[in-house]
Parts: C-alpha cells; structure tokens; sequence
C-alpha cells in the first residue's frame, strides 16, 4: 500500500512531480501567512519604484508650470513690443511732419502749405501698404454688408446708381485679407 500523504482526492498514487508541485503550494501559502526577508525586498522595491514615479511627476509638473510661466511671459513682451516695427517704420514720416510745420510756419503760401501736405500724405500712405494696409474701393459698387456700413440712404442722382454706394463718409481698410475698418457709407435707392 501507499502513504496517505501521496494519495490524491481521488485515491491515486500522485507522481514525483505533482507531490513537489502540491509542497510547493504548500510553501506559498506559508510564505504569504508569514512574512520573510524576500516580501520586505519586494515591498522595499515597490516604494523605491514609487518614490521614483512621485519624483518624476513631480519634476514634470515643475517643468510644466514653468513652461506656462515662460510662455504667458513671451507673450506679454510680445504684445508690448508688437508694434515696434511700424512704429520706427513711422518715424520718418513723424519727421516730415515736424518739417513741413517749421517750414510753412511763417509763410501764408497755400501752394507751399498743400505740397508739404501732399508729400507727407503720400510718404505715410506708402509706409502703411509696406506694411500690409490697403485701401478699400467703395463709391459706386455695390453694397456688401461685410465690408461696409451704411449710414443712410438718399435718393440715387441717376438710374445706374440705385442700390449702390453713392457717397463714401469714411474710408474702409485691409489688412492684408482681413477687414480693419469697414467703409462708412450713403447708399442710392
């Protein structure tokens, strides 16, 4: 007959290999029951492995919030020095300015008045389309409620003109593709 310790619930003779298999069972239920130096490695690496993911979030927050800092400063110093290029584009016309007033100051010459005029107007109109302004074309076209603002309508002077821009109050501009100012406008009916 056989020991009872390797008899299997069925009352068959168990192998070699499944009595080492069942003592090995045996041994991982007493190892979880009773703590050894191999669970507190464990234990230990897991908190290590822990404490290195806590230390790398924590570093990535840090890198983050300084990312946003850093940025959100950019972008103010951008927005105080956006202008910089048109303005020092500016300045020669600025001085024009200065110019034609010393000298039409003591002179009642109209002639020398209006040309002063005209060449600073003409130095300021071609600094701005440099820079990516257009002139928007309005009188006699047809009324667009994207690019113009009607002020009021008035009788239209000929035929041809009903429905259409008669009078231009205020000029409308582009910048670049995009509307700046929308043309003030008197349309025809």
């Amino acid at each position: 007959m056989t020991d009872d310790k390797n008899m299997n619930p069925d009352d068959q003779p168990l192998t070699d290999s499944a009595t080492e298999h069942i003592a090995g069972e045996q041994d991982l239920t007493t190892d979880a029951a009773t703590p050894e130096v191999g669970a507190s490695e464990g234990s230990t690496r897991a908190e290590t492995e822990l404490a290195d993911l806590k230390d790398k979030y924590l570093r990535l927050a840090a890198e983050f919030e300084n990312y946003k800092r850093r940025t959100a400063k950019e972008r103010t110093d951008l927005f105080k020095t956006a202008n910089q290029e048109l303005m020092v584009a500016l300045l020669p016309v600025l001085d024009d300015f200065d110019r034609a007033r010393q000298h039409t100051q003591g002179t009642a010459d109209p002639a020398a008045l209006q040309n002063a005029l005209d060449i600073t107007h003409n130095k300021l109109s071609k600094t701005l389309q440099q820079k990516g302004l257009a002139l928007m074309e309005a009188k006699g076209g047809d009324f667009d409620a994207d690019l113009h603002e009607a002020i009021t309508q008035i009788p239209a002077p000929s035929d041809d003109l009903r429905g259409k821009i008669v009078e231009e109050i205020e000029k409308g501009y582009y910048l670049g593709d995009k509307v700046i100012r929308h043309a003030k406008v008197v349309l025809g009916q």
